[in-house]
């Protein structure tokens, strides 16, 4: 029996030895298998702990930063709260300030158009009043045949018939018939505007409406297309009335004229009276665009040298 199990002992050792190799190695395996386990583990435990901590500053951070945000909006509504009270309030007393002043501006504007009106009918009723003054003052002519005697014949110093003076009273007030032309020119009665124009310098030749009269009779004949009779009441406006606030607008519209009539030359000339005594007035301007337009000059026109001077300057 001893020597039958030698036997099997011998003939099983090379297959034990062969099975402990095996599990030896696979022990190794195993072993190096737990260790990459282990540091596997402790890397993850590392991480874990880095991104906890980095997680843990960036809510902290995130903390700061909505305390941070919270601490300047509440700065930002208080600057907006003392810029409203320093601001928005004076500026809105401002506005009711302006408003007020609009208003008294108005007020002052309708105050003086209603002082503009009454002063318009007072000088109307004055140079009515002074009209009929002048009426009063003439004396009533004596009637023909008139005499002392029984016989008809005229006494000495008696009048003949018609030759007294007018004495016809103004029909209408001046304010009256100067604004009904101003209305029928406006409303394209032109005929009868130029009557009541000539009506009111009939009888009211000397008030200060009266160069404006004169002008817009001129304007009419002009619009009218009768150059020749709007020249000659330019030159009314501009010989009776030299003065006055339509003398620029009777220069320039009686250039206007005189062009219209082919008299270039002489329209040159009123352009540059006009830009020579009113240079600064708008219509000066627009003179002198007529006189470009006509190839001239603005200013005056050059004199021609002597013959004589022009020889020496050669010489």
């Amino acid at each position: 029996m001893f020597r039958r199990l030698c036997v099997w002992i011998l003939l099983a050792s090379p297959l034990t030895f062969a099975a402990s190799k095996e599990i030896l190695e696979l022990q190794r395996d195993v072993a190096m298998l737990q260790e990459q386990l282990r540091q596997l583990k402790e890397s993850q435990d590392r991480q874990l702990t880095q991104l906890t901590t980095l997680m843990q500053t960036t809510l902290d951070t995130a903390g700061k930063s909505s305390t941070t945000a919270a601490v300047i909006q509440d700065g930002l509504q208080r600057s907006l709260r003392d810029m409203e009270a320093k601001v928005v309030t004076p500026v809105a007393g401002l506005s009711t300030r302006m408003d007020s002043m609009s208003q008294d501006m108005r007020s002052l504007s309708t105050a003086v158009a209603d002082l503009t009106s009454l002063l318009s009918k007072l000088q109307g009723q004055i140079t009515d009043l002074g009209n009929a003054v002048k009426v009063m003052g003439t004396p009533a002519p004596q009637p023909p045949g008139a005499s002392g005697n029984a016989s008809g014949n005229a006494s000495v110093g008696t009048a003949p018939s018609g030759s007294a003076p007018s004495t016809e009273a103004p029909p209408i007030s001046s304010t009256d018939l100067y604004a009904n032309a101003q209305r029928d020119r406006g409303s394209g009665k032109l005929d009868l505007a130029l009557q009541e124009y000539a009506d009111y310098l009939k009888w009211y030749g000397n008030t200060e409406l009266a160069p404006n009269a004169q002008f817009y009779m001129a304007s009419i004949h002009y619009s009218q297309g009768d150059y020749e009779t709007a020249v000659k009441e330019f030159d009314l406006v501009l010989e009776r009335y030299p003065e006055n606030n339509k003398t620029p607008d009777a220069l320039f519209s009686k250039g206007l004229a005189l062009q219209k009539l082919n008299r270039r030359t002489d329209g040159a000339k009123e352009f540059r009276e006009l830009i020579r005594r009113f240079p600064n007035n708008d219509l000066s301007k627009r003179a002198c665009d007529q006189l470009k337009a006509m190839g001239l000059s603005c200013g005056p026109p050059r004199a021609a040298a002597p013959k004589g001077a022009a020889t020496k300057r050669k010489k």
